[in-house]
């Protein structure tokens, strides 16, 4: 387990993904799931990805 703030290193090095939002969970997967997954887009990018 690794628990990281650094995006980059966690895509870099993580094979398996889980992501919390507040304690919460709200995605798990692979990297590239993780990546295209919109409650993560959301709660880290904020609505500037809708405009």
């Amino acid at each position: 387990m690794l628990v990281e703030h650094n995006v980059g290193v966690v895509m870099r090095l993580a094979h398996y993904i889980s992501v919390l939002n507040n304690g919460r969970l709200i995605s798990e997967g692979t990297p590239a799931h993780v990546r295209q997954d919109p409650a993560v887009l959301e709660a880290y990018l904020g609505d500037s990805i809708h405009a």
